[in-house]
């Protein structure tokens, strides 16, 4: 951001937002009964066409038209429409950065930072397109040759939500891509603006390469338009990132036309802080994962589960460090913490607040809303709430910046204290001791999809499997063999002999 502002109008950034579409080159946005707001005014930038039901009828049939050429196109050559997006990422990294900034209240750094994610997971899937590799196995029968393969799926329906709106849009096209599907994208109806421009520069990166740029579908609206996704049987997966509430909804649904889902819902994440902990290390860690993107990840470090011998240190050493965090707009340089995404979040961490210290908590420091951006516009000082036990409250993900504190004693119980919530995203511990690590690693540690050593909840890595268990719904997106959610497998026997021998030793006539 080259120029900084204490406090925005909402035009400013209505204008900044449309200075940003027009150089990432999204067409103008039709006006319609959808509206494009910012957190950090709370006011209106634009309003939006929402798609009808036979624009998604209409996409979902282009797209499913389009992956019949798509499939036979070799993953290497597929992999050039990718190659290219993130080149244009990469050439338009700040004005994307930006809209992410204006329509989700990110601080630079963080919307920076998720649009580099971007650009690594176009050149982790370009690898990836050498590498689509089957088995060949060793067949009883002589003469024969038995062996795995991969073929590409379909339509990928791809749903995201508001707090990461291009990110987790990339993980899912990208790697799509380069397996043969074609993909129809419903963003979130607080980020169409950022939607909008991932889409043009994909169109735009598919036409430079000679692809066929209707491989990528767009749709607008509410959860209704979402529904359609879930329920046409053109879509063979439906990739859904958001609430668990809302995986309740898509899983069974999904099912019953027997197509497939790849789920990333809520985390309830939680750290354990042993008495061998680095607390300056430690500190530092928490504090990233608890207030991050004020609270709105997936990740978020919402627990921490300390040594009694070390708690009171840490809980010193957190409220130093909360009470020099300073919150406001996101465009303010020297800001950490911006805006919540609405009234509804407000609301939510409100509640919640008020359920803790009614169950005993004690409110440490945080919790008071920043006046002075207007009556929209919802600004909170991060929380820290010491807990008497893991209450019911706590037992729930708010999104919000609330971190509870929890004391132990024996490590069993903390490892049993962390795993007795429904979600089973992120976790860490934090420890000198050797076997206390490899113990919370190990099968009987967390029951995490992301288990960490010294290092927070949040921040992964794209190499590596994102997703976690129970609650979160079980999938796994971005890195490691992830690719396989987005192809089929078909088991091949060959027989190159001139006889016919059947498995088991079987003798038929």
């Amino acid at each position: 951001m080259t120029e900084q502002w204490s406090h925005e109008t909402t035009s400013e950034l209505a204008a900044l937002a449309i200075a940003a579409l027009r150089e990432l080159g999204a067409p103008p946005p039709q006006s319609g009964d959808l509206p494009a707001r910012t957190p950090i005014t709370g006011g209106q930038l634009l309003s939006l066409h929402p798609s009808t039901p036979d624009e998604v009828d209409a996409a979902i049939g282009r797209a499913t038209t389009s992956f019949r050429a798509w499939r036979t196109v070799p993953a290497p050559v597929r992999a050039a429409v990718v190659r290219r997006l993130g080149q244009l990422l990469d050439t338009h990294k700040r004005a994307l950065a930006e809209l992410v900034t204006v329509e989700v209240g990110k601080i630079p750094a963080e919307a920076v930072g998720e649009v580099q994610e971007m650009i690594d997971i176009c050149e982790f899937a370009v690898g990836l397109s050498r590498q689509l590799y089957g088995f060949t196995m060793a067949s009883e029968r002589p003469g024969h040759r038995l062996m795995e393969t991969w073929h590409p799926l379909g339509v990928v329906g791809v749903v995201t939500a508001f707090n990461f709106p291009v990110a987790v849009w990339a993980w899912n096209t990208a790697i799509a891509l380069v397996c043969g599907d074609t993909v129809v994208w419903k963003p979130s109806e607080k980020t169409p603006l950022t939607a909008m421009a991932c889409h043009a520069l994909l169109r735009r990166a598919a036409i430079e390469v000679g692809a066929d740029p209707e491989v990528h579908q767009l749709v607008q609206g509410r959860s209704e338009i979402g529904s359609r996704l879930v329920e046409d049987e053109r879509v063979g997966l439906v990739s859904a990132t958001g609430s668990t509430r809302m995986g309740r909804l898509v899983g069974p649904r999904v099912a019953e036309r027997f197509g497939r889902c790849l789920l990333e819902l809520g985390g309830n994440n939680g750290a354990i802080v042993t008495a061998s902990a680095d607390l300056a290390l430690t500190t530092r860690a928490i504090v990233f994962a608890a207030v991050g993107t004020a609270g709105q990840r997936c990740t978020t470090l919402r627990r921490l589960i300390a040594h009694r011998e070390v708690v009171d240190e840490v809980v010193e050493r957190l409220e130093h460090a909360y009470r020099q965090l300073r919150v406001g707009s996101p465009l303010d340089h020297e800001v950490l913490v911006g805006p919540l995404i609405d009234a509804k979040a407000y609301a939510e961490m409100r509640a919640a607040l008020d359920k803790a210290v009614t169950d005993g908590g004690e409110l440490v420091c945080g919790g008071d809303r920043v006046d002075g951006f207007g009556a929209d516009a919802y600004y909170m000082q991060p929380a820290v709430v010491r807990m008497p036990a893991q209450t019911a409250v706590v037992r729930e993900e708010t999104f919000a910046p609330i971190l509870y504190v929890l004391t132990y004693d024996d490590f069993d119980a903390a490892i049993a204290m962390h795993n007795a919530v429904p979600q089973g995203l992120s976790s860490s511990i934090f420890t000198t001791d050797h076997r206390e690590a490899e113990r919370f690693l190990a099968a009987d540690g967390s029951d995490c999809g992301i288990a960490n050593v010294n290092i927070g909840t949040s921040g992964a890595e794209i190499g590596g499997a994102f997703g976690g268990e129970k609650h979160t719904g079980g999938g796994r997106e971005s890195g490691s063999d992830s690719w396989k959610a987005y192809m089929r497998r078909a088991t091949n026997t060959v027989n190159y002999s001139n006889d016919l021998p059947l498995a088991q030793g079987i003798e038929f006539g």
